[in-house]
C-alpha cells in the first residue's frame, strides 16, 4: 500500500463523512422550509376559498401569475389545491400539537429523526441536486 492510498483511507474518511453529514442537514433544512410554504401558501389558499374571496377561477389566475416567474415552479392550479388540502389536514391539534414538539426534538437532536416527507414531497436523493418532481 502506497502513502497515496494510505491516507486516502485512514485521514480522508472523516472529511468524507463531515461533508456528507452536512449535505443531510442541508436536505432536511430545504426539505422543513418547503413544507412550511406549502403549508403558509395552503392556509392562504384555504382562508381566501373558505371566507368566500377566492374562487377556482382566482386559484387558477394565481397559479398562471406564479407560472410567469422565472424559476418558480410546481405552483400549479392543482399543485396549489394540494396545498391547500395539506394545510387543511394538519392544522388539525391533533396533528399540530405533536408535529411542533416532535420538529423541536428533531431541531435539538445531534441524531435527527429520519423522515419519509422527502419521498412524499417528490426530493431527490442526496447525489443529485435538490429538485422537486
Amino acid at each position: 500500500m502506497n502513502n497515496s492510498e494510505k491516507n486516502s483511507n485512514n485521514e480522508f474518511a472523516p472529511i468524507a463523512i463531515l461533508i456528507e453529514e452536512a449535505r443531510y442537514r442541508a436536505f432536511q433544512k430545504v426539505n422543513e422550509e418547503l413544507v412550511l410554504l406549502y403549508f403558509k401558501v395552503g392556509s392562504i389558499v384555504s382562508e381566501k376559498v373558505t371566507a368566500g374571496t377566492w374562487g377556482s377561477g382566482t386559484v387558477d389566475e394565481l397559479a398562471k401569475y406564479i407560472a410567469f416567474i422565472p424559476g418558480l415552479t410546481g405552483f400549479n392550479k392543482r399543485g396549489l389545491y394540494r396545498m391547500k388540502q395539506f394545510f387543511e389536514t394538519y392544522s388539525v391539534e391533533q396533528f399540530v400539537s405533536p408535529m411542533a414538539s416532535l420538529l423541536e426534538k428533531t431541531l435539538d437532536s445531534k441524531d435527527p429523526i429520519a423522515s419519509a416527507l422527502p419521498t412524499q414531497l417528490g426530493i431527490l436523493k442526496f447525489d443529485e441536486k435538490v429538485f422537486t418532481s
